[in-house]
């Protein structure tokens, strides 16, 4: 045998003992004492990683869009643009009138979501009719119908506002978006805004409904509670009707709200006050549905609504008033059933709380605020005032046509016609159960 071929034998051999050390090193691991095996951890793969990116992506999308978005402070009862909003109105006020579309361009400094949504948000908030004085056409919220153009329409702070929702001595300020101005934390609100309000708003995976409430009734809770004193606050809109309360508690559950129909005649009907959350376009739609599936019949619909709901429903031959409004509360939007869900912020978390919880945060807070505002240097001369304006702010006035109650709250439906002209002696109370309640 040459040399040749013996050194190829040699390193043959060689190659074969390498190759078998390798596989051992790639051979599980037995633990000699137990006889389990250590299998080496896997890298993750790329499906993996792009889970987790999205799960963190996501959370942070969803904690600020609860936080800047969409769910209210229990504080001063603002979401994060009406804040910006009536900051920029007490920013620019001089006691004048200004134009929709400069206050939405000022505001746009502290809001980093464009105009469209400053400009609804503020209709919205000026419809509400408590903090911004306007003046043109900011639509009809019996109706439905829109408000006109920014250029066309002119705000300013109302007095009532700049009364219970500023004193810069006592907020806290942070940078806006840009670092070049600074905006409210909070407002240091003196009354309840939340509950007088309302408000509704999404977020990924949560939701609130705050109804609103009669602002009298909720300053004499706000009282009842300094006095420890039971009290009880239900809601009230704006657009009226009549209101079951019997499925609601404190803030939470659902109430059935109904249109005010009477019967003008045997063969008329007329709307005169619509549900929460409806408008008159809406609810002749759903009649018009209605008459179409062959629920109603009916001759003729008209709208003559203005600044007070005006419904007029003639009726076919051999159709009668009475069993029709049976009718319309079974088969059309003329009853509703709303659901309630008070979900706030509060320490910078989203907490889901009742009214009554609400309103002594309200309380404690206001109290602090008062504590703060005349313990600050120099603020002693002006204690009396601040007390007077206390008082003056939640003292219910004698004349409650301000704000009269516009919607029956007793347990089965209730008459609002003599609580709207501020009497609150209460007509006798039908039974639910004697009208042909909507099937749910």
């Amino acid at each position: 045998m040459s040399d040749d071929t013996e050194d190829r034998i040699v390193e043959g051999d060689e190659e074969k003992e390498l190759s078998s050390e390798t596989d051992d090193l790639m051979e599980p691991v037995s633990d000699s004492e137990d006889g389990v095996d250590v299998v080496p951890p896997e890298e993750p793969s790329d499906a993996d990683a792009l889970r987790e990116l999205m799960e963190y992506n996501f959370m942070v999308y969803t904690s600020y869009v609860v936080k800047e978005r969409a769910i209210p402070d229990v504080d001063d009862g603002l979401k994060p643009v009406q804040r910006r909003i009536l900051h920029t109105l007490h920013t620019l006020d001089d006691g004048r009138m200004h134009k929709v579309s400069g206050v939405v361009g000022d505001a746009m400094k502290y809001h980093p979501h464009g105009d469209a949504s400053i400009y609804d948000a503020l209709v919205v908030l000026a419809n509400k009719d408590y903090f911004i004085d306007r003046q043109g056409n900011f639509g009809n919220i019996l109706t439905g119908d829109p408000a006109a153009a920014g250029r066309y329409i002119e705000c300013r702070l109302s007095k009532f506002g700049k009364e219970v929702l500023f004193n810069p001595a006592v907020t806290e300020y942070v940078d806006s978006y840009d670092g070049r101005n600074k905006e409210p934390v909070v407002l240091p609100a003196k009354v309840p805004a939340l509950l007088m309000m309302g408000t509704d708003g999404i977020v990924p995976g949560m939701v609130t409904h705050v109804f609103p409430h009669n602002f009298n009734e909720l300053l004499k809770a706000e009282i009842a509670i300094l006095k420890e004193e039971p009290f009880h606050v239900y809601p009230d809109f704006p657009t009226g009707g009549l209101m079951d309360v019997s499925g609601y508690a404190d803030g939470l559950g659902d109430i059935r709200v109904r249109a005010k129909i009477e019967a003008d005649g045997d063969k008329k009907v007329v709307i005169r006050e619509i549900p929460a959350g409806s408008t008159t376009d809406s609810l002749i739609e759903s009649i018009e549905k209605a008459c179409k599936a062959g629920k109603l019949k009916i001759a003729a619909i008209n709208d003559y609504t203005a600044e007070e709901v005006n419904i007029e429903i003639t009726l076919q031959r051999g159709i009668y008033a009475e069993e029709t409004i049976q009718e319309l509360y079974a088969y059309t939007d003329c009853q509703k059933v709303l659901h309630s869900s008070l979900l706030v912020i509060q320490d910078n978390s989203p907490v889901e709380m009742t009214v009554t919880q609400v309103l002594r945060r309200n309380v404690q807070r206001l109290q602090e605020i008062f504590k703060a505002a005349t313990s600050l240097p120099g603020t002693n001369l002006h204690r009396e005032q601040n007390l007077q304006a206390h008082r003056k702010v939640h003292e219910p006035s004698e004349d409650s046509g301000d704000r009269p109650h516009r919607t029956g709250t007793l347990q089965g439906y209730a008459s609002a016609g003599c609580l709207r002209r501020g009497c609150h002696t209460t007509p006798p109370n039908p039974n639910p159960e004697d009208f042909t309640l909507r099937p749910q």
